[in-house]
C-alpha cells in the first residue's frame, strides 16, 4: 500500500453519481489518482465528462454486486441508487448492491490493505423516536415495508463493515450522510429539493406530502464532500459511524415557500398523502464529526438553494421538462 498522499491512488464507487462526481473533483484536487467506477444505472456519464480528460482520472463500467481486481489505497463506497424512486424501482437489486458491494468492496480492501469508508445513511434511524439523532442510537426501521430494501441494506452494509474490522483488521470508516443536494442532481430523482425546484420552474404547483410539518435538514454537497474526505484522513482508529449532514432543520413547508421565493416562481402549495414509512423528523447531531475531524457545514440553504436551480433551470432548458417522481423525503 502506497502511504505518499500525493501518490495515492483512490476507488470512488458510484463515482458518476451526484455525490460521487462531486467527490471526484475534490479528490482530483488534492492530488489523488482516482478511478471512479459506475454501472450507470442512476450515474451519468455526463456528471463526469469534464474529468476525462485529465491524467490523473480513470472512468471504468463496473457493478459492483459483482468482485473487482484493481490496486488501490483507499476505497469509498458509495454505489447505490439513493433516492426512494430510484431504489424502489428493483427492491431486490438495490439490496444486492448495498450487501454485496459491501462484501466485495471489503474483500477488495482486505487483499490490497487499503483504507475504506462506507457512505451509510441517516435512513439507518428510521423514523426516529430520538431527535436530533446521535450515532449512539440503534433506530426505528420497517425491516418489511417499501424502503427496506434500501434502509435494511444499508444496516446490512454498516455490520459487514465493523465484522471486517473486527474479524480481519481492516481499516474502516462509516458514515452516516444525511440529506444532501446541490447541482448533479438529477431533476427525476425524486428527492424533495429537486421536486420542488423543478415544479417552481414550470410554475406549477408544489406537492407537499402531509401537512408538510415534518422536518428534514439539507446539506450542500460541497459540505458534504469535505466532510467524507476529512473522516477517510482522519487519524487512525477512528471508525465511526458519524453523523454528517446540517444540523438546522426546517419543514417541507418552508423548504418549499423558500424554493417559490428564490425562483421567483407563481407556484403555489398542493397536498397529497403522506407515504408510508415517511420519517415525521430528520435532524443529525454532528459534534462527533466536529470532535473527531473539525468538520461543519457552511453553505446556508439559500445560498445551496440558489445554486442547485440554477444547475436544474440549465438541464431544463436543454432536457425539457420532465415528469416529477412522488417522494417527500
Amino acid at each position: 500500500m502506497r502511504v505518499d498522499s500525493a501518490q495515492r491512488r483512490t476507488l470512488v464507487t458510484g463515482g458518476a453519481g451526484f455525490l460521487g462526481s462531486h467527490l471526484c473533483e475534490l479528490l482530483l484536487a488534492e492530488g489523488h489518482d482516482v478511478l471512479c467506477v459506475d454501472n450507470f444505472s442512476t450515474g451519468a456519464r455526463r456528471n463526469v465528462e469534464h474529468l476525462l480528460g485529465h491524467p490523473r482520472f480513470e472512468l471504468m463500467s463496473h457493478d459492483v454486486t459483482a468482485p473487482l481486481h484493481v490496486e488501490v489505497d483507499r476505497i469509498y463506497n458509495l454505489a447505490c441508487p439513493a433516492s426512494p424512486v430510484q431504489y424502489q424501482r428493483d427492491p431486490v437489486q438495490t439490496t444486492k448492491t448495498c450487501v454485496l458491494g459491501a462484501l466485495h468492496m471489503l474483500d477488495l480492501a482486505q487483499r490490497e490493505r487499503a483504507r475504506i469508508l462506507q457512505a451509510s445513511t441517516s435512513e439507518v434511524y428510521g423514523d426516529p423516536g430520538l431527535h436530533p439523532q446521535p450515532e449512539s442510537y440503534w433506530g426505528n426501521v420497517n425491516p418489511v415495508g417499501m424502503r427496506s430494501c434500501y434502509d435494511e441494506g444499508k444496516r446490512c452494509a454498516e455490520s459487514l463493515f465493523f465484522d471486517y474490522h473486527r474479524q480481519h483488521r481492516v481499516d474502516i470508516r462509516v458514515a452516516r450522510i444525511f440529506n444532501t443536494y446541490g447541482p448533479r442532481m438529477h431533476p427525476q430523482d425524486g428527492r424533495v429539493v429537486s421536486n420542488f425546484i423543478v415544479q417552481a420552474l414550470r410554475g406549477e404547483p408544489l406537492t407537499i406530502y402531509g401537512k408538510g410539518l415534518q422536518t428534514r435538514s439539507f446539506c450542500f454537497v460541497d459540505d458534504m464532500v469535505a466532510g467524507l474526505h476529512r473522516f477517510m484522513e482522519a487519524a487512525p482508529g477512528g471508525t465511526g459511524p458519524v453523523n454528517i449532514g446540517n444540523p438546522q432543520e426546517f419543514t417541507v413547508r418552508d423548504l418549499a415557500q423558500l424554493v417559490i421565493e428564490l425562483t421567483g416562481s407563481s407556484s403555489k402549495l398542493a397536498f397529497a398523502p403522506l407515504p408510508r414509512d415517511d420519517p415525521v423528523q430528520r435532524r443529525p447531531e454532528v459534534s462527533m464529526a466536529e470532535q473527531m475531524f473539525d468538520w461543519q457545514p457552511h453553505v446556508s440553504l439559500a445560498e445551496g438553494l440558489r445554486r442547485t436551480i440554477a444547475h436544474l433551470d440549465g438541464l431544463l432548458s436543454i432536457d425539457g421538462s420532465p415528469q416529477v417522481a412522488a417522494t417527500s423525503g
